[in-house]
């Protein structure tokens, strides 16, 4: 257990609309983090469209969710462990209910655990700006937004930062996902854009990987499945996320 005053961190991984890879983000920093030795918690808070599990590689385990540890069924040292990442550890989210079944004095009290026991601890918050999203967020130390280079996501992305502000979130950051790496010199513009109309500053960006399609067919973390592209890139963030500074790559 981490000592009390010296709390992990709690980062929220949010997305203004579906379909960003806001998930595959999410598990490829935490089992980036969980490689380099660190502690680290996942929770799936996308009640009823949970599949953090699969970007994971673990499909078919049997993880307990945050819902049965806030209700005091488990205790959190029963969340999953990770067979081949053995510091990191998974809360799946609950089916059967909704954001607003959710007792916030008890998820309180089961995140400030959480921060006591693991050194990060990733929200996968529901895609969207409805309660999860806000409630993901008001627990947050950091949040990260996810994007893509499309239009309509990039927008989202703006309406998302501005929630956020309007939340009195600082620490907030950018992740642009899903670029096409033969498109790289078209696409450093539109990571420009992205950063001008979200007003974000850049966290990282995550190339289009098929190997991401791949890693979940074959239930393996993506880490795992390959040490390139949306790996690697996962990699220099997750270094980025402990305060070391890695360059964007360029080309």
């Amino acid at each position: 257990m981490r000592r009390r005053w010296d709390l992990g961190e709690l980062i929220a991984v949010l997305s203004g609309k579906g379909g960003t890879g806001k998930t595959s983000v999410c598990a490829g920093l935490a089992t980036a983090l969980a490689s380099l030795g660190e502690s680290v918690l996942c929770i799936d808070c996308d009640i009823g469209l949970r599949n953090l599990d699969i970007a994971l590689g673990l499909a078919d385990a049997n993880a307990i969710s945050f819902l049965e540890v806030c209700r005091g069924d488990y205790d959190l040292s029963a969340a999953l462990r990770h067979p081949q990442y053995p510091g990191l550890a998974f809360l799946t989210a609950p089916v059967n209910c909704t954001p607003e079944d959710i007792d916030k004095a008890a998820l309180s009290a089961m995140l400030r655990a959480a921060r006591e026991q693991y050194k990060y601890v990733f929200l996968d918050a529901p895609a969207g700006v409805d309660l999860g999203f806000k409630l993901c967020a008001a627990y947050a130390d950091r949040v990260i937004v996810v994007t893509n280079p499309e239009p309509a996501a990039v927008r989202d992305a703006a309406r998302a930062g501005e929630l956020l502000e309007l939340m009195g979130k600082e620490n907030v950051r950018l992740i642009v996902n899903r670029i096409d790496k033969k498109l790289f010199e078209k696409m450093r513009v539109t990571v420009d854009d992205a950063m001008d109309e979200a007003g974000l500053p850049l966290l990282g960006i995550v190339p289009e990987d098929r190997n991401v399609t791949l890693a979940a067919a074959f239930e393996s973390p993506l880490l795992r499945y390959t040490r390139k592209g949306a790996a690697a890139a996962c990699r220099r963030i997750a270094k980025r996320l402990q305060g070391t500074w890695v360059k964007v790559p360029v080309r």
